[in-house]
């Protein structure tokens, strides 16, 4: 209240936050110096303090105090604060004694006393800084009143116990904190331990201090945002330390060395233990302990609550329940196991045992307290009679019941009644009622003695008012001395509840009796954190939870961070189901876990005992914070949820429920699991953890001794020991080993340290520094593992004393993961050795450092690489031998992505040509645009570069959960790299941190390994297989006129690829780049682009399906355009069509032989003088011969090239682009670059017997090429087209319903331009991309480099630059002007494309070859641009070049009528190859297989639109289907239209056959409707392609026709083909089949009518989007049910939901031939 602030002579200020105090000190309060300070030649301070007058807070203050003060050690401070006219309670502490020594010779502080008021100020000498400084509060010494407050440097305090902090860095929110020490479960209370000691580090320096009040009063401990700090205390003195470090680990190891360094516990005290509370009888001990026994559970001590006990009597066992105790021990000991017993702090009341020497007494009178067995007496353990009679009581029940070691619990003095009344003394009538302080307001119950002794109790140190924090202090000293009683020279086992400082001298410490929850599970970690800054390393939580019932998922995920407790022990409560992990099923998933995080804690149990050998010898932690390893990081200074065992493990536990991640800040570090290096720091990463795992890595730096485990500790000490060698970025390593025989209590030890492991010397020197004990197992350490070795073993060579050993050991080498084994030594333990081996690069693992032509010695040299010469020409003799020369710095992490800026490092850069010269500075950004896609583009920020002006379907900003990412990306430092992981897998997918990484004007070269051989796309080339031959293969990129040729580059330009992890998850990568470039695959797996310009800018794409990923890929660059129905018709055309009416005679005889036949072509043929947009003489009728075909319902399509004829008087076209500047351009002037193409010069005569060559210098005429980005170019070439389509005069008309683009690569058929090329530096680059001649240099068959675009926003770019591009930007004007004229959908087909050209334009594969394997080839080709966006794609049929031959071509009408565009086209010069110019056969076979096409088409179309609306493929690899089954990865010789149907095509000649793989399903052969579900080799007449239908799959039809036209009027027919649970569901899609428009996505003119799931027999049918006019069409003509006993009868659907009905018949037959007319939506 006010007045009582008023009162107390302070100040009041009302504040919002209810934590802030308002009512404060004012500087009246307080104490001053007296006079001068006064010291001593030993170095102590004195100075009296006298009281500055002001108002008392609780009266009885000492109005004198004298400081004493002590420069102890260099880096130790000691102050104290007395009455010296009154002897105060001073703590008896077994450890800490009065100082002897002399005055530190050169301290780290210094020390300045404030006089008036009084204050201490302890500065660190180095820099000045101010540690310490109790000037911010006034000094309060009143009897039962003590208060200091501190300020800090900083706010990073921890420490001060026993609490649940929550968190391991203090809240300084005005907080405060009680230190009593009481019997509760761990809550934000005073807990059962009294722990005064905190730590602050100061800054990201390491500087840390600590300080301690050796005080065991009760008292609080106040935090607050200044920072600073209040100790206020009851009672005793002031007596504080203050530890001064260079690190935080340096400060817990001063404060150790003060208090007592901690215990080393015995070996076997380091393995797993059970018990519980609870148990009914030795029998079901037995039963537990037998049950993890038969699970093969490492499990070394069974320890057994009060259970055992007589009435819960100390000293006692249940003669009944657990009448064969005494031989418990034996039966453990038979299996290598302990026993563990606990006892308590009380002994029940005996009146025969009562003596004022061994009870704790109040005044003269005896207390009795109620606590297990009833009414109970507490042993004064601080009296020598008290420890001496628990000594001989704990070696007379060991007579009786053997056992192992002791837990003691119940020390707190915790009780379930406060005292009792004995003779006439009542609890009220204690004469010293101060049990209750309003200034001690956070105790629990606000009543000290609430749970516990009166607090006017006398013991022999003192009163309970003062040593009641002491109580476990002092019985864990008697219990040691019991234990070394009973165990002579041995450790035994001590585990204890209540803890004081310097308590982990002698005993560990558990967490006390928390609850089976996920919040508990986390707070253990800070808990294990805090105790071993306190000195107890040995501790740990219970496992799984003591209270409350636990969970499967909560107890497995337990047993995971157990395993990594140093104390492991579950146990849990009375009244709960059973925890121990056998009881949860011998082969449960818990089992199994904790078996193997088990197995990997035995492994590395030497590695823990030395941890705690250091701990017991120097006062290191063993469980260790991040923030003690790196403290430069900033963000380890708030971490955790994640702890170290010593400097060099990582453990990163699951921590909530239902999570198959784990986020930790990495370090340079390696996976325990993988044993791969982690190349990454400082940056939050997600790793995977299924159910069964949790994050283990290990630090690079460091080697770990290691044990092949059993399942006891005795057992695993006789197995064979090992290393493992975790190399850092400099590849080296240290470590050391303690090793004695795990308990005697002597010097006998041997420790072995491992020192300079360097391996760029290749050397392991083993040293045994102390050689006093000898392993009665005559270990060896027989395995050397090296994590993170970049080149594999090729000799191992050991020696001793300069003495070669006479064994050659076994090693192997993992280049994936880069570990190295070394197996088969002989390493004696307690001996010296060297182990060198030599290394030799794999030759999988080298990157081609001269990827040009004519490497040699001298030119790999000048590059500063190495030079070994491969006999194989692909396996590069001149490689990379130094990581790449970037690293990164000012790197900022947010949850869009990350920004960071590369630098180079100069003492790295290689020797480099003037334009691949590395630029010095780079900008990364990377962006998580989607959960399921993100992009990094590293680029030069402080020039601008050209950049790919295609637009992408980006969101504005990122749409994604960091939480629901399928992703993480980290950055590795140096050398720099970007690695890409899937979040559910822990997969890399990504990871360049690879030697090639280099970023220069016109070279840009980098390298990823992938995550396994199996990568699909790039292009556009001709492929032997759909998946990549990774056996060093190099293929360029540069859209060029070039037929299919292998290791050509052709007519598209696709950076994009897809890639399959090992367990069947895939991805795809875009490079958006169109610089000329390349790309190498190598076995290592690994990919280096390299390109020539422009920069790096990639897009990934996470799937994890193969069909997600396209769906993923083209959502990224567009969807694929929507054909019109017709164009999935038949397609003819030749090149060489003589006139019209040859054209016309081809129409009427395919209708003659009845051939389905929609699409007639003409090539340049039709042109005059092969002239665009005119129309030949030779062709004067061909207007009206477009008319009547299209009459007869087919279409017609015309091709144009993009050149055009500049040589002219009079030719419109020409004249109007220049009038409109369309056309490319010379750099620095308006100058139009001229080269030659198709069109020939006017008014001459061809011999067209000359060479190509001969006829374009004699014949051709010069051409410009439109410059298709410019907006302008769009307007011209669409009124151009419109012209063709709308001629002014009528009879020119061509009514066109579609447009081939040839020729735009943009092709040439001359090398540049007219006069030559202008700039050999872009022409002839540097570096010449694998292309093919690459000795003409880029201009091969296209314009020169120079030439100048400018794209729409006006930005000129380099023909160099955008070449590539050029295909693609003719493509939307193309569709646009077609469409424009039209008025119909139509379709452009393109042969030129680039990632997004699927938007507008399908493609065919080019000017193939008349051979046998270009039938395989087109499937791949098809399967590939699949994965690039362009679903309507298919190869000439029959073969361009050259002669088909007539088995050749029957087999190709077959794989052609399953093209998606279905189109026979050959080369003028070549006999005809239409069907109609074979014989009668040849006419029936075509017919047959175009007719199955055609009844197919609504699937097809169906297809088609889903690829248009979802991105889905059409033509389908099977592994898109059924990627879980490793076969379908290879195979490209069948594919799938959509899911469900499989073409099983002949590829060779006289072939009457095919080996089909049918994978995992139910198939039906479409032709006899027969079932299998087997590979076949299936029979394949020359009539007879193989077709089989999926089960579970509808398969919509119509009855077809000779056109499409026509087929659409026909009835339409279902397939449903059930799958082995008898369902199936399809879809359909149908629209007019030419309206613009009508297949968007987001249009409301279609109809999609879902078939539901044919079960129980019916066929649910939906209509959607019905708002359109209604056109009648037959349905229900047939319905074929297959795999269904029975036959259908046809319903109608007339838009709304219909069902088929099965019948029951024994046999499939088609359905009556009635049917009603159906109205659908237009």
């Amino acid at each position: 209240a006010q007045s009582t602030c008023s009162r107390r002579g302070c100040c009041w200020s009302p504040q919002s936050d209810a934590n802030v105090p308002w009512c404060y000190f004012s500087p009246n309060h307080g104490y001053k110096v007296r006079g001068s300070e006064r010291s001593t030649q030993a170095g102590e301070l004195w100075a009296t303090l006298d009281r500055l007058p002001s108002p008392s807070l609780f009266g009885d203050d000492i109005q004198t105090v004298l400081l004493t003060a002590e420069y102890q050690t260099n880096n130790r401070f000691h102050f104290k604060i007395t009455d010296p006219n009154a002897k105060r309670f001073e703590v008896p502490h077994e450890h800490v004694k009065p100082f002897q020594g002399s005055k530190a010779s050169n301290p780290s502080y210094t020390v300045e006393l404030k006089q008036n008021p009084f204050g201490l100020v302890v500065t660190r000498a180095s820099n000045g800084k101010v540690l310490f400084d109790t000037t911010i509060g006034p000094l309060q010494y009143a009897d039962q009143f003590l208060q200091l407050s501190i300020r800090l440097p900083s706010s990073n305090i921890y420490g001060i116990g026993e609490h649940v902090h929550k968190q391991y860095r203090h809240d300084v929110n005005w907080r405060t904190w009680p230190l009593f020490s009481r019997d509760t479960p761990p809550t934000v209370d005073n807990l059962y331990g009294a722990q005064t000691f905190f730590l602050c580090l100061e800054d990201n320096t390491g500087a840390s201090f600590g300080v301690f009040l050796m005080n065991s009063n009760a008292m609080e401990f106040v935090v607050q945002p200044a920072p600073a700090v209040t100790y206020r205390t009851i009672g005793g003195i002031l007596d504080f330390y203050i530890f001064v470090g260079n690190t935080p680990e340096q400060v817990v190891q001063e404060y150790l060395q003060l208090v007592g360094l901690p215990a080393l516990p015995a070996y076997w005290n380091l393995g797993f233990q059970l018990c519980r509370y609870g148990y009914t009888s030795l029998d079901e001990v037995k039963e537990v302990v037998e049950r993890n026994r038969a699970v093969g559970l490492p499990y070394d001590i069974q320890i057994i609550d009060i259970d055992y006990m007589e009435k819960r009597k100390d000293f006692t066992y249940d003669k009944v329940n657990f009448k064969d105790l005494p031989q418990f021990a034996s039966y453990l000991h038979a299996h290598g196991q302990k026993y563990v017993i606990i006892l308590v702090s009380t002994y029940l009341l005996l009146f025969s045992l009562v003596n004022t020497s061994i009870t704790v007494l109040l005044i003269i009178f005896l207390w009795i307290f109620q606590v297990w067995p009833g009414e109970t007496v507490f042993p004064d353990y601080t009296s020598a009679e008290g420890t001496d009679w628990w000594v001989n009581e704990c070696k007379l029940f060991h007579d009786m019941v053997p056992y192992d070691g002791i837990w003691i619990r119940k020390k707190g003095l915790g009780y379930h009644k406060c005292a009792l009344k004995i003779g006439n003394i009542d609890n009220k009538n204690v004469p010293y009622q101060c049990c209750l302080y309003s200034f001690l307001q956070e105790i629990l119950d606000r009543l000290m003695y609430a749970k516990t002794l009166c607090l006017d109790a006398v013991q022999s140190w003192g009163k309970q008012y003062d040593v009641h924090n002491l109580y476990g202090y002092s019985m864990t000293l008697s219990t040691r001395k019991a234990l070394d009683t009973l165990f002579p020279g041995k450790r035994s086992f001590l585990i204890s509840r209540s803890t004081f400082a310097g308590s982990g001298k002698f005993g560990g410490h558990w967490l006390g009796d928390n609850a089976a929850s996920w919040d508990q599970l986390r707070w253990s970690i800070p808990g294990m954190l805090e105790f071993n800054l306190f000195g107890i390393p040995y501790v740990g939580a219970d496992i799984c939870g003591f209270f409350d019932d636990t969970t499967e998922e909560l107890c497995r995920r337990w047993m995971q961070l157990g395993a990594f407790y140093p104390f492991s022990r579950n146990h849990n409560g009375e009244l709960v189901k059973h925890q121990d992990p056998a009881v949860f099923g011998s082969n449960s998933l818990l089992v199994n876990s904790s078996k193997h995080y088990l197995n990997i804690r035995y492994t590395l149990l030497p590695y823990l005992y030395t941890l705690l050998y250091k701990a017991h010898t120097r006062g290191d932690t063993v469980t260790r914070p991040l923030l003690h390893e790196f403290y430069s990081d900033e963000i380890t200074w708030n971490i955790d949820r994640q702890f170290l065992w010593g400097a060099g493990l990582m453990i990163s536990p699951v921590l909530e429920p239902v999570v198959d991640n784990t986020k930790f800040p990495a370090l340079f570090s390696i996976s325990v699991h993988q044993g791969e290096p982690v190349q990454l720091k400082k940056v939050w990463v997600n790793i995977p953890t299924p159910e069964e795992k949790m994050g283990l890595h290990l630090r690079g730096g460091y080697i770990f001794p290691t044990q092949n485990p059993s399942t006891t500790t005795e057992a695993s000490r006789k197995n064979p020991m090992g290393l493992i060698i975790a190399l850092d970025i400099n590849n080296e390593a240290s470590g050391d080993l303690f090793w004695d025989d795990g308990e005697s209590t002597g010097e006998q030890f041997l420790k072995e340290e491992y020192d300079h492991c360097i391996t760029f010397q290749n050397v392991l020197q083993m040293t045994a520094t102390h050689s006093n004990y000898v392993d009665p197992n005559n270990l060896k350490f027989e395995e050397i593992k090296i994590l993170g070795l970049s080149q594999e073993i090729t000799s191992v060579t050991v020696t001793q004393n300069n003495a070669e050993q006479d064994y050659i050991p076994d090693f192997s080498y993992d280049p994936a993961t880069k570990v190295g084994v070394i197996k088969g030594l002989k390493l004696e333990l307690g001996k010296s050795y060297t182990i060198q081996w030599t290394l030799k690069m794999n030759v999988n693992e080298r990157f081609d450092c001269y990827p040009g032509p004519n490497a040699t010695l001298e030119k790999c040299q000048q590059l500063g690489c190495s030079w070994e010469e491969s006999t194989d020409p692909d396996i590069p003799s001149c490689y990379y031998s130094s990581s790449n020369p970037y690293l990164v710095e000012n790197i900022d992490y947010s949850d869009s992505g990350i920004v960071a800026t590369l630098n180079l490092d100069d003492s790295r850069v290689r020797a480099n040509e003037a334009y691949t010269a590395p630029i010095s500075t780079l900008r990364l950004e990377v962006k998580y645009h989607l959960n399921n896609m993100l992009q990094f583009k590293i680029y030069d920020y402080q020039n601008s570069r050209y950049e790919v002006p295609v637009p992408l379907n980006l969101p504005s900003s990122p749409l994604n959960s960091s939480q629901e990412r399928l992703y993480d990306v980290s950055v590795q430092i140096k050398p720099f790299g970007i690695q890409v992981r899937r979040r559910s897998t822990g997969t890399v997918i990504w990871n360049s941190a690879l030697p090639t990484f280099t970023f220069s004007d016109m070279f840009i070269q980098i390298s990823t390994r992938l995550a396994s051989q199996y990568i699909y796309g790039f292009g556009e080339h001709e492929h032997p297989n759909f998946r990549h031959n990774m056996s060093w293969h190099t293929w360029g990129m540069f859209t060029r006129d070039q037929p299919p040729t292998y290791k050509l580059n052709s007519y598209g330009f696709h950076p994009f690829y897809m890639g399959l992890e090992e367990d069947g998850n895939a991805h795809g990568v875009l490079l958006l780049n169109s610089n000329a470039m390349d790309v190498t695959f190598q076995p290592t797996p690994a990919l280096t682009y390299r390109t020539i310009g422009g920069i790096l800018d990639f897009y990934m794409v996470l799937g994890p399906t193969p069909e997600l990923v396209v769906q993923e890929y083209t959502q990224l660059i567009g969807r694929p355009v929507m054909p019109p129905y017709w164009s999935l018709g038949f397609q003819l055309c030749r090149y060489g069509y003589a006139n019209d009416s040859e054209v016309s005679q081809l129409v009427e005889e395919m209708k003659a032989a009845r051939i389905p036949h929609d699409v007639q072509y003409v090539d340049i043929d039709y042109m005059e003088r092969n002239l665009d947009f005119t129309l030949s003489p030779r062709f004067a009728g061909l207007p009206d011969l477009v008319n009547r075909i299209k009459a007869d319902g087919m279409r017609f399509i015309i091709i144009l090239d993009p050149a055009i004829s500049a040589n002219e008087t009079n030719y419109p076209a020409f004249t109007r682009g220049v009038e409109q500047d369309i056309f490319v351009q010379w750099p620095d002037t308006k100058e139009i670059l001229y080269s030659k193409v198709w069109s020939f010069l006017p008014n001459v005569q061809i011999n067209e017997s000359l060479p190509h060559e001969d006829q374009v210098e004699n014949y051709v005429s010069h051409c410009a090429f439109p410059d298709f980005f410019r907006n302008a170019t769009t307007e011209w070439y669409k009124k151009e087209i419109a012209e063709v389509y709308n001629n002014s005069d009528p009879s020119k008309s061509l009514k066109f319903d579609g447009l081939w683009t040839d020729m735009n690569e943009p092709a040439a058929f001359m090398n540049g331009a007219m006069g030559g090329c202008r700039d050999d530096l872009l022409n002839y680059p540097p570096y010449m991309p694998h292309l093919g001649y690459r000795d003409v240099g880029l201009i091969y068959k296209t314009p020169c480099m120079e030439g100048l675009h400018y794209l729409p926003d006006g930005t000129p770019a380099r023909h160099f630059d955008v070449h590539s591009l050029y295909g693609w930007s003719q493509a939307r004007p193309s569709l646009v002007a077609l469409q424009a004229a039209t008025q119909e959908r139509g379709i452009i087909i393109s042969r030129s494309t680039y990632p997004s050209s699927g938007r507008w334009v399908g493609h065919w594969l080019g000017d193939n070859t008349a051979a046998w394997d270009q039938l395989h080839k087109s499937i791949i080709g098809m399967m590939e641009f699949s994965l690039f966006g362009i679903s309507y794609t298919g190869a000439d049929i029959c073969g361009f070049f050259k002669d088909s031959q007539y088995e050749l071509c029957v087999r190709w009408m077959q794989l052609g009528a399953f093209y998606p565009f279905s189109r026979n086209h050959n080369e003028k010069g070549t006999r005809r190859q239409d069907p109609a110019s074979w014989d009668e056969a040849f006419e029936d076979m075509s017919r047959n297989v175009l007719n199955i096409r055609y009844t197919l088409l609504p699937y097809l179309y169906t297809l088609l639109h889903d690829a248009h609306a979802d991105g889905s493929t059409v033509v389908r690899p099977l592994l898109h289907e059924f990627v879980a089954d490793r076969n379908t990865w290879d195979i490209d010789e069948q594919f799938l239209w959509g899911p469900a149907l499989l073409i099983s095509p002949v590829l060779r000649e006289n072939d009457r056959s095919v080996v089909a793989y049918f994978p995992d399903a139910r198939w039906y052969d479409y032709h006899t409707v027969t079932g299998s579900k087997l590979p076949l080799l299936i029979t394949a007449p020359l009539d007879h392609i193989n077709l089989h239908i999926r089960g579970g799959y509808i398969l919509p039809w119509q009855l077809p026709a000779r056109t499409t036209a026509y087929s659409r009027l026909n009835a339409m027919g279902l397939t449903v083909a059930l799958d082995d649970a008898q369902s199936a569901a399809g879809h359909l899609y149908w629209d007019d089949g030419v309206r613009i428009g009508t297949a968007s996505p987001s249009s409301l003119h279609q109809t999609l009518l879902w078939l539901g799931t044919a079960k129980g027999g019916s066929i649910p049918g939906d209509t959607q989007a019905d708002n359109t006019k209604p056109k009648d069409v037959n349905w229900g003509e047939r319905e074929q049910t297959l795999g269904w006993k029975g036959w259908t009868w046809p319903r109608p659907f007339r838009g709304d939901r219909s069902e088929l009905t099965f019948r029951g018949k024994t046999e499939v037959k088609p359905a009556d031939q009635r049917y009603r007319n159906v109205i659908l939506p237009d």
